[in-house]
């Protein structure tokens, strides 16, 4: 798909600095300190009510912040109003005009900017040839499917050539197969048009798939943000660890620490683990680790770490299987690409994971979404 802008139009870095709202005594988001680089695909996770969409509102003008400073190209933009600051919004519901044709729908930012019509019709058309519907510039918005509706959205929104982006949740009204298809299309539309997108969803594999960088969010407070390596592989706490991903969560208490790596006893015994964020003998501690990092171990193999478990069922997922296992009344979980060859695990069994398949990290609040 073939993007072509009419201006110079290049993203535009944003700066929070200490920025903050509330309403009334209730604190939506706490002072945030955050830069978003230009022409960068970033995205704010997190779950319901934690501040992401608020944030977004800060970003195109229809909030303010109440403490703090929002710059976007180094101008700050509090009280500027949304129609003259340097972003477009594709909203949640997409928002397109009903009783407009799809044309007009794009071209609607470029009548407000007192464009001739034929210049609309053309960029109009210009625009919908780029997101391969140049057959539907006549029809109406209920003609079209949701993927098609998603094209239009965004072709409106390029029109107005901003330098920023900002998207609510545009994918989740679709389904799974044309979320995956339009995640690739506003990847490739973000790379080819050099526009900061900011991207706010709940969705982890919408945020990992196509962002170069992902804050996550929780209570109005940015808990991490890095590259989606950063956040899977490297969890800065217990809801970061917990939010993104699966993961296998065990309590326990540091028994040794040296050289960033520790030796946690817990309920299923004693393992040892990286270590972070330096903790040290007697700290509360949680074990992580992602299911796909541990592995079934056969009486002849030797493993930093093991627990005796026993199958309880087993998920066949397609690529994977989900085999879920118990120990000491506690349920663990672990992936296993599927060959369809392979006799699925059953009964007793050894679980096997290597120290820095692991993560020890302080007590802290954990996601339960």
């Amino acid at each position: 798909m073939e993007i072509q802008m009419t201006g110079q139009t290049t993203g535009k870095a944003i700066e929070l600095e200490q920025a903050a709202v509330h309403f009334g005594s209730f604190q939506a988001v706490h002072p945030t300190n955050l830069r978003i680089e230009p022409g960068e695909f970033f995205s704010i996770l997190g779950p319901s009510g934690c501040g992401k969409t608020t944030l977004l509102r800060l970003l195109s003008g229809f909030l303010d912040p109440t403490g703090g400073d929002v710059r976007i190209g180094g101008k700050s933009m509090v009280g500027i109003d949304p129609s003259v600051r340097p972003t477009a919004l594709i909203f949640q519901n997409l928002a397109l005009f009903p009783l407009m044709t799809i044309w007009e729908n794009v071209a609607f930012g470029l009548e407000m900017r007192g464009w001739t019509k034929a210049k609309r019709r053309a960029r109009a058309e210009e625009l919908l040839a780029t997101v391969a519907l140049s057959d539907h510039a006549g029809k109406m918005p209920a003609q079209l499917s949701g993927g098609q509706k998603q094209r239009v959205a965004i072709a409106r929104a390029l029109a107005v050539e901003p330098s920023v982006l900002l998207l609510d949740e545009p994918l989740s009204a679709l389904d799974l197969k044309l979320r995956q298809h339009m995640r690739a299309e506003l990847k490739q539309i973000q790379a080819r048009t050099g526009i900061t997108f900011v991207y706010i969803t709940h969705d982890q594999g919408e945020a990992l798939t196509m962002s170069n960088r992902v804050a996550v969010m929780n209570r109005g407070r940015i808990m991490q943000t890095g590259t989606p390596d950063d956040v899977y592989d490297r969890p800065d706490s217990a809801f970061v660890a917990t939010f993104v991903g699966e993961m296998n969560a065990v309590d326990g208490k540091v028994v040794t620490a040296l050289d960033r790596v520790a030796l946690v006893e817990t309920p299923l015994g004693r393992f040892r683990a990286a270590n972070p964020k330096g903790l040290g003998p007697g700290d509360e501690a949680i074990l992580f680790v992602r299911p796909e990092k541990m592995r079934l171990l056969n009486a002849k193999e030797d493993e930093d770490n093991s627990i005796a478990a026993r199958v309880t069922r087993r998920d066949m997922e397609g690529a994977w299987s989900t085999v879920v296992a118990h120990a000491e009344g506690r349920e663990l979980r672990l992936h296993l690409p599927h060959s369809g060859r392979d006799t699925p695990p059953s009964g007793e069994v050894t679980l096997g994971f290597s120290a820095d398949a692991g993560v020890i990290l302080p007590k802290g609040e954990m996601s339960d979404d």
